[in-house]
């Protein structure tokens, strides 16, 4: 991990983060300030997670994307220009990403995730990694676990969101030491014998996002609009297939939760990009714990719920 340098504010600092220091205090801000973040994935959720945390005053955020910007982008990302369709996502974003605080660097990286090193991921102080392969998100993870980089990861699916917090060891100002599971756990809990109870008392969102991922693995993408029927058709073979790998019975996630996962929603990618944003801050500013291990939002109740999942 890349040492954290505190130093004080300027003045021109001072003035622009004026709110922030009555909020959470001067020493906060200036840790903040001290704070890399590498962000990967900038469609609507990377998008909001990265004006966040550049409004909050970071010192430098790196927007890592491959992708290119497609019609469904215009859903959500509001960074990327909407005449920029078939640009790189990341490059895309950069001029505008950038106008939200000059105070803050901000990059634009076009290569993929893939095909960085270990000693990329090292240099930053904190990873959020989006719209990732399960494969992917556990090599970043034990990447950073390995360096004492903070890690978050999360996505949103359609209306269906998930934030997965991890950090290897989290000292906040009281002293207190916060430690959470490697990813990997977290993803391979298996639930039959004594997690029987803690099973059906469970929201389905964390088995739904299972079998998201899956779907990712076995299609490289995301539920389509445009192959909605046959993408039902394969989410729930998928479902049946890895919910019975865990010891979960299948009808955990209904078929109706199906409906929700499809594209990209811009007031959700707004409330639950605001929500990983915060606690980044937590994290970053060492005011307070961030949460264990997982946040999710249900459409079909409306609400928000932390899950911890390995433990």
């Amino acid at each position: 991990m890349k040492k954290i340098t505190e130093s004080n504010l300027s003045k021109e600092e001072s003035e622009q983060y004026d709110r922030q220091i009555r909020l959470w205090g001067l020493e906060s801000q200036k840790r903040i300030r001290a704070t890399d973040v590498l962000v990967v994935g900038i469609g609507g959720f990377g998008a909001e997670v990265c004006k966040n945390i550049i409004l909050a005053g970071v010192h430098s955020v790196t927007m890592l994307d491959h992708k290119l910007v497609t019609e469904l982008d215009r859903c959500s990302q509001f960074l990327a220009p909407t005449d920029n369709v078939g640009k790189n996502r990341a490059e895309a974003s950069l001029s505008r990403a950038q106008e939200l605080n000059i105070m803050v660097t901000v990059r634009a990286d076009t290569d993929n995730v893939e095909d960085k090193s270990d000693a990329f991921f090292q240099q930053f102080n904190i990873v959020v990694a989006t719209e990732c392969s399960q494969n992917q998100l556990v090599r970043i993870n034990n990447i950073c676990r390995d360096s004492n980089v903070l890690f978050f990861c999360g996505d949103v699916f359609g209306i269906e969101k998930n934030t997965k917090v991890d950090k290897l060891t989290v000292t906040t100002t009281i002293k207190k030491e916060m430690t959470c599971v490697p990813l990997q756990d977290a993803l391979a809990t298996h639930w039959d014998g004594i997690l029987t109870n803690k099973l059906k008392k469970m929201d389905p969102s964390y088995f739904l996002l299972l079998v998201l991922l899956a779907f990712r693995k076995e299609k490289s993408r995301d539920p389509n609009p445009a192959e909605r029927a046959e993408d039902i058709i394969e989410l729930k073979k998928l479902r049946n297939k890895t919910l019975s790998s865990v010891g979960v019975p299948p009808e955990k996630v209904s078929d109706e939760l199906f409906s929700y996962v499809f594209a990209r929603v811009s007031p959700v990618c707004a409330i639950v990009g605001g929500i990983m944003a915060q606690e980044i801050i937590k994290a970053a500013s060492k005011l307070h714990e961030p949460y264990d291990n997982m946040f999710f939002f249900n459409p079909t109740t409306n609400g928000g719920f932390i899950e911890c999942v390995g433990k």
